[in-house]
């Protein structure tokens, strides 16, 4: 397979950054162009009285290859803290519980923890026991479980909504970002499965100890800068269009217009903060003084016009709608849906992106399904301490409005006390509340978790929102969510909200990206491209070419880079071969 000419990718999160980086290293001249100041997307940092703040409060399990693979490749191994087994302290008002897996195998791993979890009568435990074996005999890709509420199915397998709420709302909350009952089947069976009743130690928990904005957006960008790729941040792009070749012909090529400042080409993305994050109070400066500056050489290239061979669009759904040139998704009818309709207006995305005449052939959901895809907030409590309250790393929380609390104060350069983060999924109760009345029912319920609050003075307290922080997981979702090919060889899509056959989660993005790279270049091959584009319409800085040449690997290396830590690192395979790391098993990119 021939190596892909000019590709530019069109939004710098985790997918546009795994697409980056795939495809950099099979030899094509990339640019990324990311909207935002700091590539990471909805994983990213902002500074505020000199700490350093995540957007979101983000986890991963041992199953998340393709994302664990990713932290590999930017050599970030040793900057996350993966459990030795699996391990969860439940909180509730005056009580506790544990969860904690064994040595044996899958999923006998867990059945001591469920036998001792105490929040449950003994019935609740043994009708658990019933209805997860019940669930491992589920197959995700049955397309009538799409259609299928998570609740509706618990509940007629013996699961009352005591056993619901105190047990199975744990774990799909968080990693669906969904209310418990409203949960799509199909996707809270991939969870469950792959991370609960899979290998034993599929579902050991890994956490971030350096702040998201440094492990994912400045170390993709030092990588992507050793990779010779171009990487323009505050860059806004405006339009794709097609140059030749039109929908499905051979050798097609794209223009890439960037947004001119103090112009644009819509509306300002809800959220005032940074990675669609909207901070009470707090500063949207995320990263260090001049980071951005060492990666970028095209920041101040407004208006710039960019043709390229291939495009990868690795944004929200209603963006790709809007930038997706006319004919390149033609789309086709999809049945009535239970799916929410989408807070974007209908206006948003211009006329000549739908055909008129979609194709119902074999062809994907097209621009007018994405906009049906609706979304579901994320609301992070801070609350900082005279003194340390915990020693817990994290915990969940039962009969309270806390879901999950993150200790922060190290990642945070937090000094003296400590900082505790509130993680909120599926949010809509919270959202649009003030952060002064957030104040008033969230420091009582922690006291009520944690007693030595009860001695403690807070020192400081905000809220973090994140309006649009995943796809809503509900039943109709599935067929909503299209491939990464179109039908022009040369564009294809990226985002965790792409058919990726998992959840809206870190691990969905990464897989999405390394879906895109793999794809692109099978569909540039077969349309014959893959010379090297002209340059850019408009001048700009001589791009470096001495750092193009791919470095040579050593075994147990990636990109020429630090050893790959083996014990945390997934396979070869996952770890190095970009392109075919999505062949792996599916599992669960829990966020929480």
């Amino acid at each position: 397979m021939s190596a892909p000419g000019k590709v530019v990718v069109v939004g710098g999160g985790l997918a546009g950054i795994t697409a980056a980086i795939a495809l950099s290293e099979a030899g094509a001249d990339v640019t990324l162009a990311e909207a935002k100041p700091r590539l990471g997307g909805a994983t990213s940092s902002f500074s505020r009285g000199g700490l350093m703040v995540d957007t979101g409060q983000h986890v991963f399990l041992r199953c998340c290859v393709a994302y664990r693979g990713l932290l590999a490749r930017l050599g970030m191994t040793g900057a996350v803290t993966l459990q030795d087994r699996f391990d969860v302290t439940v909180l509730a008002p005056g009580g506790r519980a544990r969860l904690r897996r064994t040595a044996l195998p899958g999923p006998l791993h867990l059945g001591k923890a469920l036998l001792g979890y105490g929040f449950l009568s003994r019935a609740q435990r043994l009708s658990v026991a019933r209805a997860a074996l019940a669930m491992a005999a589920l197959n995700p890709a049955r397309e009538d479980l799409d259609r299928q509420r998570l609740g509706d199915w618990l509940a007629a397998r013996g699961q009352d909504e005591q056993t619901r709420r105190l047990l199975w709302d744990l774990f799909t909350v968080s990693a669906l970002n969904t209310a418990g009952d409203d949960a799509n089947l199909a996707l809270a069976a991939t969870v469950v499965k792959t991370g609960l009743l899979g290998a034993r130690d599929a579902a050991d928990i890994g956490v971030p100890s350096i702040p998201l904005g440094q492990l994912h957006g400045q170390a993709a960008g030092a990588l992507l800068t050793r990779l010779g790729a171009q990487v323009r941040l505050s860059a806004k792009v405006a339009g794709v269009e097609v140059l030749s070749g039109g929908p499905g012909g051979q050798g097609a090529r794209f223009l890439v217009r960037l947004a001119r400042r103090g112009g644009g080409d819509g509306s300002r993305p809800d959220g005032a903060g940074p990675g669609g994050a909207e901070p009470d109070g707090a500063e949207p400066d995320g990263a260090e003084p001049g980071s951005a500056e060492r990666y970028t050489a095209g920041r101040h290239s407004a208006g710039q016009v960019i043709e390229a061979d291939g495009v990868v669009l690795a944004v929200p759904p209603a963006v790709a709608a809007r930038l997706a040139p006319a004919g390149a998704v033609p789309g086709r009818p999809v049945p009535a849906s239970p799916v929410p309709a989408s807070p974007v207006p209908a206006s948003s995305v211009p006329a000549s992106s739908v055909p008129a005449n979609p194709d119902s052939g074999n062809a994907g959901p097209g621009p007018a399904q994405w906009r049906e895809l609706s979304t579901s907030p994320i609301v992070n409590v801070h609350v900082m301490y005279d003194r340390r309250v915990t020693r817990l790393p994290f915990a969940a929380a039962v009969n309270s409005p806390v879901q999950w609390v993150f200790d922060r104060t190290g990642p945070s350069g937090l000094r003296s006390g400590q900082y505790l983060a509130v993680s909120l999924s599926a949010a809509d109760d919270y959202v649009d509340v003030p952060a002064s009345a957030l104040r008033k029912q969230f420091l009582p319920a922690m006291a009520d978790l944690f007693p030595a609050v009860h001695d403690a003075r807070v020192t400081d307290f905000f809220v973090t929102r994140e309006r649009r922080a995943t796809l809503r997981q509900v039943p109709g979702c599935e067929r909503l969510r299209p491939k990464a090919a179109t039908a022009l060889p040369g564009l294809v899509l990226a985002g965790a909200w792409t058919d990726t056959g998992w959840p809206d989660t870190m691990e969905g993005a990464v897989r999405s990206g390394l879906n895109a790279a793999r794809t692109l270049r099978h569909g540039m091959a077969q349309g014959g491209v893959g010379s090297p584009a002209r340059p850019a319409v408009s001048a700009g800085p001589p791009r470096d070419r001495s750092r193009t040449r791919r470095p040579t690997r050593r075994p147990g290396q990636v990109n020429g880079s630090a050893p790959v830590n083996t014990r945390n690192a997934v396979n070869a395979r996952d770890a190095v071969d970009v392109p075919d790391a999505v062949n792996g098993p599916a599992g669960t990119g829990a966020t929480a």
